[in-house]
Order: C-alpha cells, then structure tokens, then sequence
C-alpha cells in the first residue's frame, strides 16, 4: 500500500480536548481530515508548528490560501465534538 492509497478504516467524534484534538481541529478548518490527507494532497513532508506547544502555526487550504493559527488553544470545549478522529 502506498502512502497516496492510505484511508481511514474507522471514525468517530472526539470526546475531549487534547494536542492531538486541538490539531486535528486546525487539519479540518482549513478542509482537511488530517494531517495525513494533507501530506497527500499537498505534497509536503512537514507541517509548519508552533515549537512551544506543537500545535499547528500553518497551513494551505485547497483553494492555495492560507490558515494561519495562534499559539494557544482555538478549540473551544463546544467545538469538540465536532472533530472527526480517523483511525487508520
């Protein structure tokens, strides 16, 4: 299998914030699933990060704009249950 063929086997809704959440979040804002569908789509081997806490500081959406994020948290706890979380 190639990395262009990986898809998600299973889904569900997240529960509670955490960094992985928090990422996925910033992934779907600017229309992606995730960070591996970025990847795919885009072509890029990394994804610009906030060193103090990891989270996503960048990203281009499909239309070739960008999502540009703060340093701290922007999932607030009502958005939470609105992001998808793949399993491969």
């Amino acid at each position: 299998m190639t990395e262009a063929d990986i898809k998600p086997k299973s889904i569900h809704d997240a529960k509670k914030w955490s960094a992985d959440v928090e990422n996925l979040y910033r992934f779907q804002q600017a229309g992606y699933r995730d960070e591996v569908e970025y990847k795919q789509v885009k072509q890029v081997d990394t994804v610009e990060r906030w060193p103090e806490t990891g989270f996503v500081k960048k990203l281009q959406r499909r239309d070739n704009t960008f999502n540009y994020f703060d340093k701290q948290r922007e999932c607030k706890d009502k958005e939470v249950h609105k992001v998808k979380v793949y399993v491969y």
